[in-house]
């Protein structure tokens, strides 16, 4: 379909773009790319011979037959005004994903508000034990590829479907997992309500001839049933569901093991090689899924057992003072609870939360609730928020945020904004056996890996 087409990406080190761009290169295109900075993403793209510029080059854009562009890039951009002078065939990155993505047989699409990355990996290591070469994009970098993507064939496109913008809308998923739906990028959507009809208007993209997985223990994804002509598999643990976890047991690493149960009849038993309840939910999706396509029970079994996680989901990432340092892609209250929920399944002397909130409209919405979820820390650190696309029009700061934890727990929050300084603090108040969480999904990540070379 593009093959010999010179396409230019701007944003191309975007984890989405940079899958796109190995997709267009495998099909035989001339891919050029533009990025602010150089990344561990942009260096990965180069070495697989794909030319990126750094900085505005709007004069590379006479040369592309097709220009894509991702939601954060702005009309004034000087190379999207360079596309729109010459008048460049040009695609906002959703809508060329989506173009790309009818080229495959089977576009297996999982969405939600959290857990999409996980269970994304999950189905990819499935589908990668049945050897059925399977064509992914992920949203976090997955260890058994290195990468956020992988080029194979035609037969089976697996993909995290964001619902941002209503970029799934976008898409064309011949069967499809939603996780669950909750109230985030409210900047976008503004209540849950707008947020349930985007879901639905999702589902329905699915044929009829296709499958909708979803969270049976999931209060707001309930009405999806009645959104889509296609095919209907639940999961879930506490309500009737096509596919149950019963027995549930837990190891000192805060492993799950237990059964998957379909129709009540028993499928397998399954030993997570990750900790978290919430992971439970994931893996009988990505099992549910899985079984449309791969009827041996035993490769869906290894598959799973073989996963071990995506890269800032609760990763381990060393040791600092003795102190063990973790960290985490967690910008949501829900998500944040899931670390709580399994810092309760280990050992430790005291729990440092390293917190950078991400975007101002999502930090408004949610002060109260982040403020009664990062309680449950024993240190607090509160570091600048995380601007990504937006200005400050919502009047709300970090030391809003650090005063709602202090008003029922003095002191137990602290606003350091410089990531120097939350070291120098962290070498006078660190002990051995502690444990320090970094949760972001902006830069905070950076911190964590320094800590770590000390």
């Amino acid at each position: 379909m593009f093959k010999n087409k010179t396409i230019h990406l701007i944003g191309i080190g975007g984890v989405s773009m940079s899958g796109i761009a190995e997709m267009l290169q495998d099909q035989g295109a001339i891919v050029t790319g533009s990025d602010i900075a150089e990344s561990k993403i942009t260096k990965h793209l180069e070495e697989k011979g794909i030319t990126i510029f750094y900085g505005h080059h709007p004069e590379i854009i006479k040369e592309a037959d097709i220009v894509i562009y991702t939601a954060a890039i702005n009309p004034s951009d000087p190379e999207r005004m360079e596309a729109t002078k010459l008048h460049k065939e040009s695609y906002e990155r959703a809508a060329f994903l989506g173009k790309l993505m009818l080229s495959y047989q089977n576009a297996l699409c999982i969405s939600g508000t959290h857990g999409k990355s996980t269970t994304t990996g999950m189905v990819s290591s499935i589908f990668m034990e049945a050897k059925l070469d399977p064509t992914i994009q992920i949203g976090a970098i997955l260890p058994a590829i290195n990468s956020t993507s992988r080029i194979g064939s035609n037969a089976y496109l697996i993909m995290e479907a964001c619902e941002y913008v209503d970029s799934f809308l976008q898409f064309h998923p011949t069967a499809a997992i939603i996780t669950n739906i909750d109230n985030d990028h409210l900047d976008y959507f503004k209540n849950l309500e707008n947020i349930k009809k985007s879901f639905g208007k999702y589902a329905n993209l699915i044929p009829e001839d296709g499958y909708l997985i979803y969270n049976a223990d999931d209060g707001n994804s309930q009405y999806l049933k009645d959104s889509t002509s296609a095919s209907i598999i639940t999961y879930g643990i506490q309500n009737e569901a096509t596919f149950t976890a019963q027995n549930i047991k837990t190891n000192a690493l805060g492993y799950y093991s237990f059964d998957v149960y379909q129709q009540q009849e028993f499928f397998q038993s399954i030993d997570l090689q990750l900790n978290g309840y919430h992971n439970i939910y994931n893996c009988l999706a990505a099992i549910a899924l899985a079984s449309i396509y791969i009827k041996d029970k035993d490769i869906i079994k290894k598959g799973i057992e073989k996963y071990h996680g995506v890269e800032r989901r609760f990763e381990f990432i060393g040791l600092y003072k003795e102190a063990r340092i973790f960290d985490d892609y967690a910008h949501h209250p829900t998500e944040i609870n899931t670390i709580v929920k399994n810092l309760k399944t280990m050992k430790y002397n005291k729990s440092i939360a390293i917190f950078e909130p991400h975007t101002y409209s999502r930090t408004k919405e949610h002060v109260d609730e982040f403020a009664e979820i990062l309680k449950n820390f024993d240190e607090v650190i509160i570091t600048k928020i995380y601007a990504a696309r937006e200005e400050n029009i919502y009047n709300i700061k970090e030391e809003d945020l650090c005063s709602k934890i202090n008003q029922t727990y003095p002191n137990k929050a602290k606003c350091i904004l410089d990531f120097k300084d939350i070291k120098e603090y962290l070498s006078k108040n660190t002990e051995k056996d502690d444990l320090i969480i970094t949760i972001g999904a902006g830069t905070i990540t950076k911190l964590a890996h320094d800590l770590a070379k000390k």
